[in-house]
């Protein structure tokens, strides 16, 4: 049986274990989403700025977990308890209904390694969804300027009355992952079917991420039909390709978003995350504060050409490699400025339920290597919070062969890594470069790894192994949102879901505790890296040797700006000289091209301002057409990336 749940953690060990809330139900959450949304949206407009907030302690230690206070509306207090009332209402429940399963009834999937807009058909898919969200939601399309980005990513703005005011961002995404159809039988009921049993409505996407999104458009529908103009802009953007990294909806997204309102525009941005539950006798809200980085890693076996069968075949070699990298996860550790850490805090200070032993351990870890290595015992032994503590790897693709009877020259396979938000990019490709390095001279392989010689240049060898990042969308762990007492976005969420969860259940006091959160991995909607729209690339794959051979192992690099500072160069004797920069200056081969260089008597320098628009194609083509010639001589051709 197959359906779309919110994840909940898991199993957690002995030690651990609690009561659970049941997954909420769909249609509730879309209820739960529109009261809290709307009660976003009404609570900063009755604010100038979001600072100062003037709030109060919560309950509990305040020490470990700090807890905001409720907000509750005072300008639109009227219209808050109306909405309230309205979406109590039976009539509203089917309209919400209706709303998320007509959504679900839409197939939206994307694809790995898609062609650009345009070329790829299978973009096509969300020319209907946007029919659809332009009938289900009059007044949003009538009211808010909607800009399409890319074709299918769009842009509301609804623009608020001041001007002073930061607008609010709110993101989703419209894209689902595909279905595999030997598996559509499996399925209780249709994926695409939007089936209401009663309780639960089925299909594809009802939690990742059309509830949200669906939610967000029927918060502002619900506001618009009650006369509601904001204070602060809100703006809305949807991707279209969130589950394969974003590239083409996202990316677009992101760059759109900062030139039109620049850097550090936003006063919040709210995107797709976890939801609640009980935990230890105590509800909590875990918002996501974090994410992990990503890096699809690429490992491309090649073996010479041969009609006899080898002693070791391309995809033999391939499996070794593979099983090397099972048998070899990376060590996990809690980090005390890890955001799971701060959510075993928030359980030490608020859970009224967990065990005195597991309670203690938490809250002696910062002080006590004993402490700590007792916490980890316990909580590295479940599966979920060991993958959101530490980089993870797995292998998900594998290709290699053309004939059963035709000896294969090639097989490749990928390996997904979501990278701990105390890691990066570059301590991920130094891991796994190190990793293979044993095999690939085991198997007499030329090994490169991101574009750097690792063996021996030019000694004979029996074949190639090449490491790369697969789809060129690597990507750094996203940059921890501030929750404590002076971060007035997170107080002013916090205090806006506990008023939501109060108002929903007709409930009164402290009634659940919030609790930074982390998201499993990327979530590439728009993305969260635009929390203060200073939008992130791509992370540049640096060159394994410029890590120093006496180097700790998440060494990022000497070139990397974080070299010297990050957590990583703590204790290593280059820190110092790292972090002064020294390592990042002129390369000290300059004076000696220049010397070269001053000899070449004319020098053509191909340029553009932006990316694949054909440099390199015609660079080489240039190169082809003096070396066609005779009469030129040209000395060299350089392709560089500044």
């Amino acid at each position: 049986m197959f359906t779309e749940k919110a994840i909940t953690g898991g199993d957690l060990p002995a030690p651990l274990l609690a009561s659970r809330a049941k997954p909420s139900r769909p249609w509730r959450r879309l209820l739960v989403l529109t009261v809290a949304a709307g009660y976003a949206l009404l609570s900063v407009t009755t604010r100038r700025q979001l600072f100062p907030l003037n709030l109060k302690h919560g309950h509990h230690d305040e020490d470990l977990c700090f807890q905001p206070n409720e907000l509750t509306p005072t300008k639109n207090g009227d219209l808050w308890t109306e909405i309230g009332s309205t979406i109590s209402t039976d009539a509203f429940k089917t309209k919400a209904i209706e709303w998320l399963a007509g959504a679900v009834r839409v197939p939206t999937e994307s694809h790995d390694k898609m062609d650009p807009v345009g070329v790829d058909t299978r973009w096509e898919v969300f020319v209907p969804f946007h029919v659809y969200l332009l009938s289900a939601f009059p007044l949003v399309h009538s009211t808010l300027a909607l800009t399409k980005v890319n074709t299918y990513g769009m842009w509301y703005e609804w623009t608020g009355s001041d001007a002073s005011l930061k607008p609010l961002l709110l993101a989703a995404h419209q894209d689902v992952v595909p279905v595999d159809p030997t598996t559509v039988d499996q399925w209780e009921h249709p994926p695409y079917s939007g089936f209401f049993d009663g309780e639960r409505i089925w299909g594809r996407g009802t939690s990742d991420d059309k509830g949200g999104l669906i939610g967000i458009l029927s918060t502002i529908e619900t506001l618009l039909a009650k006369g509601f103009k904001p204070a602060r802009t809100v703006v809305l953007a949807f991707g279209f390709d969130e589950e394969t990294s974003g590239v083409h909806g996202a990316g677009h997204l992101g760059k759109a978003l900062a030139e039109h309102y620049g850097e550090r525009s936003f006063a919040m941005v709210v995107d797709e995350g976890a939801g609640f539950m009980e935990n230890f006798g105590t509800v909590f809200a875990t918002p996501g504060i974090a994410e992990k980085g990503g890096l699809d890693v690429r490992v491309d076996v090649t073996s010479a050409h041969s009609s006899i069968p080898p002693k070791d075949t391309s995809i033999g070699i391939l499996a070794a490699l593979l099983v090397e990298y099972e048998s070899n996860p990376y060590e996990v550790h809690i980090d005390l400025h890890s955001p799971v850490f701060d959510t075993l805090l928030c359980f030490a200070g608020h859970a009224k339920d967990l065990p005195s032993s597991l309670r203690k351990a938490i809250r002696q870890a910062p002080h006590s290597k004993k402490a700590m290595r007792s916490l980890e015992k316990v909580i590295l032994a479940d599966n979920v919070y060991r993958s959101l503590i530490g980089t993870t790897q797995a292998i998900t693709l594998t290709q290699g062969g053309v004939k059963s009877n035709a000896l294969p020259e090639q097989a490749w396979a990928v390996i997904n890594h979501r990278i701990e938000t105390e890691s990066s990019v570059a301590a991920t490709v130094e891991h796994d470069t190190q990793l293979l390095k044993s095999l690939a001279n085991k198997f007499n392989l030329t090994y490169t790894s991101f574009g750097a010689q690792i063996s021996e240049k030019d000694a004979p060898s029996s074949g190639t192994l090449t490491l790369s990042d697969a789809w060129g969308t690597a990507l750094e762990p996203a940059p921890i949102t501030p929750t404590g007492r002076d971060a007035a976005p997170y107080a002013l969420l916090a205090g806006t879901i506990k008023a939501t969860f109060n108002s929903h259940r007709s409930l009164q006091g402290d009634n659940i505790a919030m609790s930074p959160g982390i998201m499993t991995g990327n979530t590439a909607t728009t993305s969260p890296r635009l929390a203060m729209i200073a939008v992130q690339t791509s992370a540049a794959v640096p060159d394994p040797l410029s890590v120093p051979e006496n180097a700790p192992e998440h060494c990022p690099g000497t070139e990397s700006q974080l070299a010297g500072k990050a957590s990583a160069c703590a204790g290593c004797a280059n820190q110092d000289v790292c972090a002064s920069g020294a390592t990042r200056g002129p390369d000290p081969a300059l004076p000696l091209i220049t010397n070269r260089m001053a000899n070449v008597k004319r020098k053509i320098l191909i340029l553009s301002g932006k990316g694949g628009v054909g440099k390199s194609t015609f660079t080489a083509q240039l190169g082809w057409a003096f070396a066609a010639d005779e009469d030129t001589q040209a000395s060299s051709l350089h392709d560089l990336h500044l």
